[in-house]
């Protein structure tokens, strides 16, 4: 069955796109075709790569330099092979915090990520902190997306940034501790704050979406799945320190409002925390989907999870799940296809071949 997109999209790296988001779609619409869509990353495995900084002043120099980070990936890319639903996809990057810096935060810079700096110590600073469309983050995102469309064009697809607001943008610039206190202590005031940063999310998304839609790009941001129509992933990592009282009075009505902005919505899941209200989300009619990161040590392997993943499945929300190679056979025995979307680290053009043909079996 061969369905109708509104536009082409045509990528010399990605000959089979259409047919790949084919897969997407079904998906979306927690069906599947001939098997289920597959990424061959894991989750943040673009964090792997250090750059060597003595060309630049500072670390921030190097983070800025908008032509040397699309041109990085675009080198990354060269005689590189997108199997599965694996797509090219360049999306500008200042951290995890961009977002708050938008509103005047401040961020420490690292070789791979940002972290945040607790800039905010009585609310009555907080009105001080306020998007401006001339902030300097901002404008280098919307410089790094110009040259992405430019250099991209036929080879990757340009997406948009990582853009945590609300709860977890209040956390930035608070701090976790301060901010948690704030709920018993001081919880009007720390709810205004909240809701004061996300006012201007719906602005932000828009622009660069928007922006996008008038290259002809899908919209997509770092999890790498696009869509044809407007595609977000909210985030609330600060609900694994809140009650399930305290997450439906601070983040809930903020995540209710939030995927209203998009067509496809898949909702980032960070451990077993912010599971713990999963039956708010699941109850979210827009949320697509629920990308479940379960974490290192005590929380692997995956088949722990099964009943979890299930419960996902049979409320009709598709599930973004990691795996490692070795875990492929038991999970599929384990579980149906309907609503899964894997995400398997291997390089090796052989292996991937082969789990594409294994999949093809999974019924």
């Amino acid at each position: 069955m061969s369905m109708k997109f509104p536009y082409s999209v045509e990528l010399e790296t990605k000959p089979d796109f259409e047919a790949c988001m084919e897969r997407v779609y079904a998906w979306y619409n927690h069906e599947v075709l001939d098997r289920v869509p597959v990424r061959f990353s894991a989750h943040n495995a673009e964090y792997n790569t250090v750059d060597r900084a003595d060309r630049w002043p500072t670390l921030k120099d190097r983070w800025f330099d908008a032509e040397y980070q699309v041109d990085k990936y675009l080198n990354s890319i060269r005689g590189k092979k997108f199997l599965g639903e694996s797509f090219p996809v360049y999306w500008p990057n200042l951290g995890p915090n961009v977002y708050p810096c938008m509103l005047g935060g401040e961020v420490e810079f690292g070789d791979v990520t940002t972290w945040a700096r607790h800039t905010l110590h009585d609310y009555s600073e907080a009105p001080r902190y306020r998007f401006d469309p001339r902030n300097p983050y901002f404008k280098k995102l919307d410089e790094m997306t110009d040259i992405a469309l430019e250099k991209g064009k036929g080879l990757f697809i340009t997406g948009y940034t990582d853009i945590h607001h609300g709860p977890d943008c209040a956390d930035a610039i608070r701090g976790t501790e301060a901010l948690c206190m704030d709920l018993y202590d001081e919880p009007e005031e720390a709810k205004a704050f909240i809701e004061q940063c996300s006012l201007d999310f719906e602005r932000v998304f828009h622009y660069f979406n928007d922006k996008l839609r008038a290259h002809d790009q899908p919209s997509v941001t770092w999890i790498n799945i696009p869509s044809y129509e407007s595609f977000h992933i909210p985030g609330m990592d600060l609900s694994s320190m809140l009650s399930r009282e305290q997450f439906r009075e601070f983040v809930l009505p903020v995540l209710q409002r939030e995927v209203k902005v998009a067509r496809h919505n898949v909702l980032h899941m960070d451990g077993k925390g912010v599971a713990r209200h999963l039956d708010d989300f699941l109850a979210i009619p827009e949320l697509a989907g629920i990308q479940w990161v379960q974490g290192v040590a005590e929380d692997e392997p995956i088949l722990q999870w099964v009943p979890l993943i299930q419960k996902i499945q049979n409320a009709g929300k598709g599930v973004v799940v990691d795996l490692k190679v070795s875990e492929l056979e038991p999970f599929m025995d384990a579980v149906s296809p309907e609503g899964i979307y894997l995400c398997i680290a291997t390089d090796d053009e052989e292996e991937q071949q082969a789990i594409l043909k294994r999949l093809l079996k999974w019924k």
